[in-house]
């Protein structure tokens, strides 16, 4: 039954009531600012240990345990870096003379050479002990920003190496060797993503045109059961994943494991596409719908119900509770705190008047979550089937005319790509450290195998749950292959790929960006705020749904999850609890392992269903109806 307007009047009120009473609670803890950092730090000390324990858990490395590879990253020679390329004051740099030939021993802080720049020549130094390799020769210009060779080629500013006797680690700041380890959630996630591509047949595949075909509506049929349209549970699951990872995310990514990053991470969203499809699929045939139409499902369910028929009720039971555990504390934390927090620094960051009103920030932003959060999947969908597409479409559209404004850097950018992701230099962290940058970047951004996407879907108006599995395929397609590589491909493109720029996350994006459009600053911003704004509408209905899994199906217990989660939005905006959001994060990763795990036990079910549907679909059985 729907709500008169007086009813749904009321229900906004007590939900606008109650973020007004938080709001002024905040401000009363702010005005004791000094108690109120006390507060902070105190929760933060609570949680820190948490987090570290989380830590061990799921960043562990298995391969290092059992002594399959060292983690540890060598180096089997130094860079010479032209002198001054890091210094925004010069713009030209060219090697002037060298003092040393090729093959000559040198000391560290010997002076080899000089190079000339636009503010005046500058002496070479050696940074370590070995023989010198030069690179370029005198005369020879390596670092020029107008120059689009030497803009986007990330090593033109290497101009020498000294070649070690032995290679020996990487030390970090602090002295302790570099490691690029292989974090077991990843390894999960990226087993598990190839583990169902090759048991369904590479479904990624052969299931695209037909997952565009139902998009477009047109095997839908008016009378199936549901609550929302194909695409509409798409854009809904989608508006959860693409979010500030494909912006800051990916920078971070392409800093840290060079552009050959970027292929490792294209490869892992298209094998995610496959993990999409099997849980997604199991959402919509294992839901629950009540008398009124609402739909309940997600992996609390199928886990619970699917493995109960196969004898194993115990199992799945508790794999379906510790899921519904961690994704209301993800909806809280990750999908709502983390996101208030990181809009409104983006925000702050470039309006520094708004600095001290992160509660005032948070506020509005819980007016118009709740808002939409209160009419449920069919308001959330109306809201992020408008959203994501013009987000989407803005951003990628804005990175094709950087990309064709700087195609002539099309040979070198695609050549360090694949150079990078088969053979990169050491001080990246070798081929593995390359390959796991790449893959965490993919498998944290998309949430191929958390579970949380089949929530979305598990309302979607069909009676064939493989439809909405193939539809959800495109997820990964679209959040990792196509939006976060154009975020990589502007880096690589603009220059900005090295990281000598010395910015990184959301900054370094901005600027890249800013090479073409000076004002893409403020476009970022608009997209940042939307993008949290979607993510947090999507969480709050996967946490919703997990909340009633464990408390019960009723209004009560609906009204209490959203007043807390509009609270947090609040919290998350006006605090500084950075293990407390660290620790929500991890939660959502922490999804993976139960959800995997009881897909293991259900594949081959999936894989009997998606032979039964693609035989009717080519028979004609399975009829279009547009």
């Amino acid at each position: 039954m729907g709500h008169t307007p007086k009813k749904n009047v009321l229900r906004i009120s007590k939900y606008l009531l109650f973020t007004v009473m938080l709001f002024a609670l905040t401000f009363k803890v702010s005005a004791q600012e000094k108690e109120e950092k006390t507060i902070s730090q105190k929760i933060d000390e609570a949680f820190q240990p948490v987090v570290n324990a989380l830590s061990v858990v799921l960043f562990w490395d298995p391969f290092e345990a059992i002594g399959i590879y060292d983690p540890i990253v060598y180096a089997e020679k130094a860079i010479v870096r032209a002198p001054g390329w890091e210094n925004e004051d010069v713009s030209i740099i060219t090697v002037k003379s060298w003092s040393v030939n090729n093959g000559d021993e040198v000391r560290k802080g010997d002076i080899i050479g000089e190079v000339e720049t636009n503010t005046g020549s500058i002496k070479i130094i050696s940074p370590d002990n070995g023989k010198i390799n030069l690179l370029n020769k005198g005369g020879d210009k390596v670092y020029d920003p107008a120059d689009a060779d030497l803009a986007v080629d990330v090593r033109s500013h290497f101009i020498a190496e000294v070649n070690f006797e032995k290679k020996r680690a990487v030390l970090d700041a602090s002295g302790n060797p570099v490691k690029k380890n292989i974090p077991i959630v990843v390894v999960w996630l990226i087993f598990g993503a190839i583990f169902f591509t090759v048991r369904m047949r590479f479904i990624n595949f052969r299931g695209f045109k037909h997952a565009l075909d139902l998009v477009a509506g047109k095997y839908s049929n008016p009378d199936d059961k549901g609550e929302v349209s194909h695409f509409q549970a798409l854009a809904t699951a989608l508006s959860a994943t693409v979010g500030l990872g494909n912006i800051a995310g990916v920078a971070v990514a392409i800093t840290l494991g060079g552009p050959g990053a970027t292929f490792w991470m294209i490869l892992a969203g298209i094998l995610g596409m496959s993990s999409k499809f099997v849980e997604c699929t199991l959402g919509v045939k294992y839901r629950h719908i009540d008398e009124n139409g609402r739909v309940y499902g997600g992996p609390m369910y199928y886990l619970s119900k699917a493995l109960e028929l196969r004898g194993k009720k115990t199992l799945g039971k508790v794999l379906a509770i510790v899921f519904a555990i961690l994704c209301i504390g993800g909806s809280f934390g990750g999908g709502n705190m983390f996101q208030a927090n990181q809009a409104f620094a983006q925000l702050s960051s470039e309006f520094t008047f708004m600095a001290d009103y992160g509660a005032l920030f948070g506020l509005i932003l819980a007016v118009f979550v709740g808002v939409v959060i209160i009419g449920g999947i069919r308001s959330i969908a109306k809201v992020t089937d408008k959203i994501v597409p013009i987000m989407v479409g803005l951003y990628v559209t804005f990175a094709v005319i950087i990309i064709f404004s700087n195609i002539g850097n099309i040979g070198i950018a695609f050549t360090q790509i694949f150079e990078g992701a088969f053979a990169p230099s050491a001080m990246k962290g070798g081929l593995i450290g390359v390959l796991i940058v790449g893959f965490q970047r993919a498998a944290f951004s998309n949430e191929a195998g958390v579970g949380s996407a089949s929530i979305a879907h598990s309302a979607s108006k069909t009676n064939e749950p493989i439809s909405e599995g193939i539809v959800a395929l495109l997820e990964p397609f679209i959040d990792t292959v196509v939006v976060c590589t154009m975020t990589a491909l502007v880096l690589i493109f603009t220059g900005y790929a090295d990281g000598s720029s010395g910015l990184t996350g959301a900054e370094l994006t901005s600027a890249a960006f800013s090479t073409v459009f000076p004002w893409f600053k403020y476009v970022l911003i608009i997209a940042i705020l939307l993008f949290a704004f979607s993510t947090m509408i999507s969480w709050s209905y996967y946490g919703l749904k997990s909340w009633t899994y464990l408390f019960g199906i009723s209004r009560k217990s609906e009204i209490s999850y959203k007043v807390i989660f509009l609270g947090f939005i609040v919290v998350g905006s006006a605090s500084s609890l950075g293990a407390v959001l660290d620790f929500s994060d991890m939660m959502i990763l922490g999804m993976a392992f139960p959800n995997i795990f009881g897909l293991y036990f259900l594949y081959k079910e999936v894989a009997n269903d998606l032979k039964s549907y693609m035989d009717r679909v080519n028979s004609g059985e399975i009829k279009k109806f547009k």
